[in-house]
C-alpha cells in the first residue's frame, strides 16, 4: 500500500459489502478483501485505457502513458495499447498532478469529468463486484476448477459442478475485457451476486409468469412445455419477481419451476433438463445496458432468426452458424407490451458441437480468461494440454480463416454482426483446434436493406437494426471483431510480448487480405476492404457512453489499426 495512497480507508460501497458479507459468508469475507487490491487494479486498468483512447471530455492525450486536463493538471501512468489485457493480479498506480492514485472510482472522483458522478458510483460497484467474483472463483487447478480439459471436462468431482459449456461460461470471472464496469451489478446485493452471478456458479430456480396467449405478443412457436391450456408461461428471473413484478401488479403462476444454470450474460439461463436456453428480462444496468427485453425485439425475433440462419446456411462450409431464436413472449399490461414480463426461447449452441467426436463449443470470451489466482490465459492452457508446442500464431491463422470469410461476406450482403467475445463462440476439437464458429443473440445485428436487395434478399419487416450507412455496419464489424475479438486474443497469447503480438496481428492482417480477395469485386466489397485496411478502426467508447450528458446510443473512439 503506497503511504498517501486513495485506498487507506474504504470505499462506501466496499464498506457495505464488506458488512453485508460479515453477516452472510463470514468466511468468504476475508477472501474478498484479500482480492479488493487487484479488483481496483483490474478496473482502473480499463479505465486507463478508456482514458487514452476515447474522446472523453474534458481532457488531451498528450502521448503514450500521458494525459493533460483542462485545468494543466498532467495524468501519467504506464503505456497500454488498445489490445491489452492486463495481468489478473496487476498492480497499477495512476499519478494525477503528481498524486497517486489506485482507486479507480477515487481517481474519476479528482479528475471531475462533466457527468461523471453515476460512473463514479459504478466503478465503486465494478470494483467490488469484482473482488467477490473472485474471491468465490476456484482456484487454479482446485477441486472446484472450471473446465480447462480439451473436451471440456472439468477437474471437479462434485456431481453439482457445471461441465461443458455451461462450465466454461461460468469460469469468466472478470467480465468484460475492457469495459471498466465489467462487473458493475449495482441491482445486486452481495447475497443477490452469490445467488445469482454465473461466476459463483449456482443453480437458480426460475419463476413462471402466465399470461393469456390470446393478448400477449408472441413471435415463434412457443414451447408446449411452457403452457398452460390457453396461457403462456413465461420464465421469470427470480430477481425480477422480487424487485420489480411487485410494481407492475403481477405475481407469479409458479415460483421456482425450472432449474437451471446462468449463463455469462446472468439473465440467459441453460435448464438442468437440457434443451434450449432461455432469455429472461432483468430490468437492471449490468455494465452498460439494461437487460430487459423490448416489445421490438419480441416482435422482430423469429424474422431476424430466420433471415440469419437461411443467409448462414448458404456461406461456403457450414464455418459459421447462428442460435435460432425458437420463440419470444411479452406480456401485454395496461395495452403495451412489456419488457419487464418477457422471455426468448433460444437454441443452445451445444446443438453445434458432437462431443462423442471430441468436440466442445465454448465462447471467445471464456479462452482469454484467466484464473482468479493467476495463471495462463485458457487459450494457452489449452494449447499446452492438447498440442503441446503448437504455436500461438498458428492457432489464431486457424481462429481468422474460420472467422474472416462468413463475417465478411454476411456483411457484403447486408449482415453486420456484432461478433465480440461473448456473442461469438468457437467448437474446438480433441486438440484445441478451431474447427468452426457459432454466433448467438440476434439483438445486436445491424441489417442494410439497399445490401440485402443487390444480393437478392428480400428484407424481412423489422422495427429496428436497419441502416444502409456503411460507417454504421463497418463500426457494427470491425469495432467487435477486429477490436475486441481478435485484440483480446492476441493480448491472450502474446501475452505483452510486443514482437510476438506483431507477429499475431500480421497473421490475422494476412487472412484479411485473403478474405477480402475471395469476395467478389463490387462497390460494396471495395468500401468494406477499405474501412476494414483504413489507419484507423471504430471501436465501442464504453466509458463515454455512461456520462451523464452522452448522446443516446452507441458512440465511438478511433484506435490505430493494427491489421495495417
Amino acid at each position: 500500500m503506497h503511504p498517501d495512497s486513495t485506498t487507506a480507508t474504504r470505499r462506501p460501497t466496499e464498506a457495505a459489502f464488506a458488512t453485508g458479507l460479515t453477516a452472510l459468508r463470514p468466511g468468504l469475507a476475508d477472501a474478498w478483501a484479500a482480492s479488493l487490491p487487484g479488483a481496483r487494479a483490474a478496473v482502473l486498468g480499463r479505465l486507463w485505457r478508456a482514458l487514452l483512447l476515447e474522446p472523453l471530455p474534458g481532457l488531451t492525450v498528450e502521448g503514450p502513458g500521458r494525459v493533460r486536463l483542462d485545468d494543466g493538471r498532467p495524468l501519467t501512468g504506464p503505456e497500454r495499447l488498445p489490445h491489452d489485457l492486463g495481468l489478473a493480479q496487476e498492480e497499477l498506480v495512476l499519478r494525477l498532478d503528481g498524486r497517486p492514485f489506485d482507486h479507480p472510482a477515487a481517481l474519476l472522483e479528482a479528475l471531475g469529468l462533466p457527468g461523471s458522478g453515476p460512473l463514479r458510483d459504478e466503478l465503486e460497484d465494478s470494483v467490488a463486484s469484482l473482488a467477490l467474483s473472485r474471491a468465490g472463483a476456484p482456484r487454479a487447478g482446485g477441486p472446484d476448477a472450471a473446465p480447462t480439459g480439451r473436451n471440456g471436462s472439468t477437474g471437479s468431482t462434485s456431481p453439482t459442478s457445471p461441465t461443458g459449456l455451461t462450465g466454461f461460461e461460468q469460469g469468466v470471472v472478470d467480465g468484460h475485457p475492457y469495459h471498466p464496469c465489467c462487473r458493475s451489478r449495482p441491482g445486486f446485493s452481495p447475497a443477490e451476486q452469490l445467488a445469482y452471478g454465473p461466476e459463483h456458479r449456482p443453480v437458480v430456480a426460475l419463476d413462471l409468469v402466465a399470461v393469456p396467449a390470446a393478448g400477449a405478443l408472441v413471435s415463434g412457436d412457443w414451447p408446449d412445455r411452457l403452457r398452460d391450456g390457453d396461457r403462456l408461461l413465461l420464465p421469470v428471473h427470480p430477481w425480477q419477481t422480487r424487485h420489480v413484478l411487485p410494481g407492475l401488479c403481477v405475481r407469479p403462476h409458479t415460483t421456482a419451476a425450472i432449474a437451471a444454470r446462468p449463463l455469462m450474460s446472468v439473465r440467459t439461463f441453460a435448464p438442468l433438463d437440457g434443451g434450449p436456453h432461455l432469455k429472461t428480462a432483468l430490468s437492471m444496468r449490468m455494465t452498460s445496458a439494461v437487460r430487459d427485453i423490448s416489445a421490438q425485439s419480441v416482435a422482430d425475433s423469429a424474422r431476424l432468426s430466420e433471415l440469419l440462419d437461411t443467409l448462414t446456411r448458404r456461406l461456403d462450409g457450414g464455418a459459421l452458424r447462428v442460435t435460432r431464436n425458437l420463440a419470444a413472449a411479452s406480456a401485454v399490461l395496461d395495452g403495451t407490451a412489456s419488457p419487464d414480463v418477457a422471455a426468448l426461447v433460444r437454441e443452445s449452441p451445444e446443438a453445434f458441437a458432437d462431443p462423442a467426436a471430441g468436440e466442445t463449443v465454448l465462447p471467445v470470451a471464456a479462452l482469454i480468461g484467466r484464473p482468479a489466482d493467476g495463471g495462463q490465459p485458457l487459450v494457452r492452457s489449452l494449447l499446452s494440454a492438447a498440442a503441446p508446442g503448437q504455436d500461438g500464431a498458428a492457432w489464431l491463422t486457424a481462429f481468422a480463416r474460420l472467422a474472416l470469410p462468413p463475417v465478411l461476406r454476411l456483411l457484403s450482403w447486408g449482415v453486420a454482426l456484432e461478433a465480440h467475445g461473448q456473442n461469438l463462440l468457437v467448437v474446438l476439437d480433441r486438440r484445441a483446434r478451431p474447427l468452426r464458429l457459432v454466433y448467438r443473440d440476434l439483438a445486436d445485428v445491424r441489417i442494410s436493406p439497399a445490401r440485402l436487395a443487390r444480393n437478392g434478399f428480400a428484407t424481412p419487416p423489422l422495427g429496428r437494426g436497419l441502416s444502409d450507412d456503411p460507417a454504421v455496419l463497418h463500426a457494427k464489424v470491425y469495432g467487435s471483431l477486429v477490436a475486441t475479438t481478435f485484440g483480446s486474443l492476441v493480448s491472450a497469447l502474446g501475452e505483452a510480448d510486443r514482437p510476438a503480438e506483431a507477429r499475431l496481428w500480421a497473421a490475422v492482417a494476412a487472412e484479411a487480405v485473403r478474405a477480402c480477395d475471395a469476395l467478389p469485386d463490387t462497390p460494396d466489397t471495395r468500401a468494406d476492404r477499405t474501412a476494414l485496411f483504413a489507419a484507423e478502426l471504430p471501436v465501442k467508447a464504453l466509458t463515454l457512453m455512461r456520462l451523464q450528458q452522452a448522446a443516446h446510443g452507441d458512440q465511438w473512439a478511433r484506435l490505430r489499426n493494427p491489421l495495417r
